[in-house]
């Protein structure tokens, strides 16, 4: 493909409102320049491509536009394709003028794509709508940061101050002594009600409301009411009280750990986060295919000497099938078998190879399952799908039984030696309020990553098991999941966060 840029529009900040051209275009690329505004989650979007911080308020420097044009023409003229992620919309004060100046005088084939700008995203998220019929027929972007060689400010704040509809001040932080005085010098009523939006759309999202005359007194350096801030002014912002859904989230102000492996947290993070949270990801186990697969191998090959095959978890029949096909075999191999699941998530992983589980039980655990098969079980030759360690309650109630039962490996658990430093920082400083456990082994690897720190958050756990492992090592359970599902351990989260007024702490951003 010839080389090509692509200048993206990020967004307000949730991942979720990437445009899906955003997101093909970005899947095409071969570097990508984001800026600080650009929340990180859509770089998964780039897959395998380079990804280049141009710097982010409070963590790293910030990169000027000539860096930026210069970094952007080298990997073009290098042949690559490039995209240019940038907060917002790329032609609401993104400066992308400046940059598609440089691509033309570079003969750089380009291509612009909207994204959704703070000021349209504050009625959504912030329940201001900068347009009503009664209180607002026009609006006005205004920047209250201008080019800093400018002789004169080239905007009429006179004008500004009788403009009939709604004002959003945008990069306005530092500069709002001197353009809330231009405002009120040029007549506006200092009563004028105004919102301050920080981070909109983002899980930590902050509004205060309050008159034109003390929003300098909100964005003093002492008050940390820190960029990315929009400022709207106007009689639409009065609307927030009846309007807001966002901020209203059980989970709102909740930063919750979610200690599965990489590639299995989504579920659960897609759960915690639609309830309002803020979610961070840190493993405590690792999971693989075993070191030497023979047994597993064995197993496939003799499935007409079994019964029943039983599926103890979704990484089982993941793992299981994956060597099943691997060997040269399809669903064919299973003919004749008796399929059980251990619960209603393993059951759905078993469906989607198109196999129909036989037996499940009400309750989803192992023990609900043996009791299930015991009764019939000295008629039954049981293959067993487990990871490495786990309770050995079903293949003995089944042996006791008088059934016939193999076990097999399909998967390994390993542990997770070292916390992210990033992570373990923020659970000693107690900014994490919720961690989740969803097995005893990951109870025990948290106690040993993170050890008495883990006191200072509030844990819940998948199961009564998971429940038991957490207070034999000496903490409490704020929460615990019923039945046993992701679904429903997000949920205990909420119901318990509610229960104690905890989302609606200020602090606990």
């Amino acid at each position: 493909m010839l080389p090509r840029v692509y200048l993206i529009g990020a967004g307000p900040g949730d991942p979720g409102l990437l445009t899906l051209r955003g997101a093909e275009l970005l899947a095409r690329a071969d570097v990508v320049l984001y800026d600080g505004l650009s929340n990180d989650a859509l770089l998964e979007h780039a897959g395998t491509a380079d990804k280049v911080c141009v710097g982010k308020h409070g963590q790293s420097r910030i990169w000027t536009q000539h860096e930026i044009i210069e970094e952007m023409l080298m990997h073009a003229r290098a042949g690559r394709i490039v995209a240019r992620l940038k907060g917002g919309d790329p032609a609401v004060f993104a400066r992308t003028a400046e940059e598609v100046d440089a691509l033309r005088a570079a003969e750089i084939p380009f291509e612009i794509v909207p994204g959704i700008t703070a000021a349209l995203a504050a009625g959504s998220f912030a329940g201001i709508p900068i347009t009503h019929r009664q209180l607002a027929s026009a609006v006005a972007l205004v920047t209250g940061h201008e080019e800093p060689g400018k002789s004169e400010s080239a905007l009429d704040w006179e004008a500004l101050a009788k403009f009939p509809g709604t004002l959003v001040i945008y990069m306005g932080v530092t500069t709002a002594p001197q353009w809330t005085r231009a405002l009120l010098d040029s007549g506006k009523d200092p009563a004028t009600p105004v919102a301050l939006l920080r981070r909109c759309s983002h899980p930590d999202q902050q509004t205060i409301h309050c008159r034109l005359d003390q929003v300098c007194d909100h964005l003093t350096p002492a008050h940390r009411f820190r960029p990315p801030v929009i400022v709207i002014i106007g009689e639409v912002t009065t609307l927030a009280p009846a309007m807001s859904w966002f901020d209203r989230r059980p989970l709102f102000r909740q930063t919750v750990l979610v200690t599965r492996p990489i590639d299995q947290a989504g579920e659960l993070a897609g759960h915690l986060r639609e309830l309002g949270a803020s979610v961070l990801t840190q493993p405590v186990i690792t999971i693989a295919a075993p070191a030497d697969e023979s047994d597993v191998d064995d197993a496939i090959a003799h499935l007409n000497s079994f019964t029943t095959l039983i599926f103890a978890s979704t990484n089982g029949v993941r793992y299981f099938f994956d060597r099943l096909f691997r060997l040269g075999h399809d669903v064919r191999k299973l003919a004749g078998l008796r399929i059980a699941a251990v619960g209603d998530k393993t059951r759905e992983a078993i469906e989607r190879y198109s196999i129909r589980c036989d037996i499940v039980p009400t309750d989803f655990d192992a023990d609900a399952l043996a009791a299930e098969l015991a009764p019939s079980a000295a008629e039954h030759r049981f293959l067993i799908v487990r990871a490495s360690r786990g309770r050995e309650t079903l293949p003995q109630k089944l042996i006791e039984s008088g059934g016939q039962v193999r076990q097999v490996v399909a998967y390994e658990h390993g542990d997770v030696a070292v916390a992210d430093p990033v992570i373990a920082e923020m659970i000693r400083s107690g900014q994490v309020n919720w961690v989740t456990i969803t097995s005893s082994q990951s109870a025990r690897n948290l106690a040993s990553l993170f050890g008495q720190d883990l006191r200072k958050c509030r844990l819940a756990t998948l199961s009564p098991i998971t429940s038991k492992t957490v207070r034999e090592l000496g903490f409490e359970v704020a929460a615990e999941a019923d039945p046993y599902t992701m679904h429903s351990l997000a949920q205990a989260i909420a119901i318990a966060t509610l229960s104690t007024g905890v989302h609606d702490d200020p602090k606990a951003v």
